[in-house]
């Protein structure tokens, strides 16, 4: 094989190899293996009516006010549990 074939593959593959790796690195590289790596982005649900947040908002405010009142049940009970147990409460009426 002749020494200009050997040096023109030579230079040929050291081009493609900058080529690739300038690419590789590149934002649009580094968009192409965050997409393999993770998927397909999901879609974001554009709310164009104000009502769908308005109530997103009152929801997320009778989670809260659940959620506050579901601790205060859990106090309520723990202390009429202790109270119990010391004998401070009656039988009840037999339920």
């Amino acid at each position: 094989m002749p020494v200009e074939l050997v040096v023109e593959h030579v230079l040929t593959s050291i081009v493609v190899g900058v080529v690739v790796l300038g690419v590789a690195f590149s934002p649009i590289g580094r968009a192409f293996a965050h997409r393999i790596m993770h998927g397909r982005a999901p879609r974001q649900l554009e709310t164009a009516d104000p009502r769908v947040d308005d109530l997103t908002t009152e929801v997320a405010s009778l989670r809260d006010q659940l959620e506050s009142a579901h601790e205060r049940l859990d106090f309520a009970e723990r202390l009429l549990a202790q109270a119990r147990e010391r004998g401070q409460l009656g039988p009840g009426n037999g339920k």
